[in-house]
């Protein structure tokens, strides 16, 4: 094994410095205060806009063309035999490592290092807290309210974990609430009744038997998938249900609408059962003429690729902004229980950016 670069174990141990402040979607404030403290000491108090426990840092009415580089402060809750904070064989390790403090730690340093003053771009930085939850209850939308420049910027990159490659768009998601109705007997005289239970069992048959759909766009496949990701029914094991819900995640590609979307999960429904939308977020566009995504993929030395996930590139879109997803992170290492990050993939990611921002 290669041993990583001194860039690479820097960048780790600033990473690691991070995950060890707990941040839980919800409980920011800590990490929150940490990235304020270290802005006001380079930016000074104008160039930090922050609202509750998210951050805008830097230029506000700078001439030159805005590059923002976002990424949100929390982390899903920890899992009980989690393993402690740490670097070894390569890899850093942690809640977050992926999921993306190491990516926040990249962000942190390339403001430190670079002479901002005499880069072609005014460099953005942006720190939200609450991104793992519900759409509407984004730390990002309120930052964006306070700080309108940031919704004029030349590029924005997502700091999502992408495994190095830069990854466009991202598939739309739309949960739903089916509810199907029956009437309770006793399970020993089941005519007497109607099983609510069974009456989902030809929906949940479509769903098993369904395939993905695969939407191209601008040259990038995006598979739609609709899935039943929860289940709640029964009251007693010798009683017919009478109620029975299931939860449907339907993830949609670029260039369908929400309300296009709902109307696939009502086609499925077909009257069978109602559907309350409990969660609706758009997915984001591919800004495949943007040149400064042309340049950031030369410099990743690999093939763009679609975000076959939601992230806030898409909310970014739908303010008109073009928005790619970039970062150091592994895709599949994101919300595991032992998470973890490699670590010269941490010097890999801040070379091809500080190489974007010198133009």
């Amino acid at each position: 094994m290669t041993s990583p670069s001194t860039l690479s174990l820097a960048l780790a141990e600033r990473a690691l410095t991070l995950i060890k402040v707990p941040s839980v979607i919800g409980d920011e404030r800590a990490l929150a205060d940490l990235v304020d403290a270290w802005a006001r000491a380079r930016f000074g108090a104008a160039g930090v806009v922050r609202v509750s426990n998210s951050l805008a840092v830097g230029r506000r009415d700078d001439p030159r063309p805005t590059l923002s580089l976002v990424g949100h402060l929390d982390t899903v809750p920890e899992n009980p035999d989690g393993t402690a904070p740490r670097l070894e064989g390569g890899r850093l390790i942690g809640l977050g490592a992926s999921d993306m403090k190491g990516s926040l730690a990249v962000m942190m340093a390339l403001a430190d290092a670079l002479p901002l003053d005499a880069l072609p771009f005014n460099l953005r930085l942006v720190f939200y807290e609450r991104e793992e939850g519900p759409y509407l209850e984004s730390g990002l939308a309120p930052l964006f309210d306070a700080a309108p420049e940031l919704k004029r910027t030349a590029f924005t990159i997502a700091m999502e974990p992408t495994d190095g490659a830069v990854q466009v768009g991202c598939v739309g998601s739309v949960h739903a609430r089916l509810s199907f109705k029956g009437q309770a007997a006793h399970s020993a005289r089941p005519w007497q009744g109607k099983n609510a239970i069974h009456a989902a069992g030809a929906l949940l048959l479509e769903l098993e038997q369904r395939g993905r759909r695969e939407v191209t766009v601008s040259g990038h496949s995006f598979f739609e998938v609709m899935s039943a990701t929860l289940a709640k029914g029964g009251r007693a094991r010798n009683v017919v249900p009478d109620a029975f819900e299931l939860n449907v995640n339907y993830r949609f590609a670029p260039g369908k609408s929400v309300d296009q979307a709902k109307d696939d999960v009502l086609a499925l429904a077909a009257g069978r059962c109602e559907v309350a939308f409990t969660d609706l977020a758009p997915s984001g566009r591919v800004c495949a003429s943007n040149p400064h995504l042309q340049r950031l993929v030369q410099l990743s030395g690999r093939a763009a690729e679609a975000k076959q996930a939601w992230t806030d590139v898409a909310r970014l879109s739908e303010w008109g902004l073009d928005a790619v997803n970039y970062g150091p992170g592994e895709t599949a290492q994101a919300h595991q229980r032992s998470e973890s990050a490699p670590i010269e993939a941490l010097g890999q990611a801040y070379l091809a950016l500080e190489q974007l921002l010198r133009g």
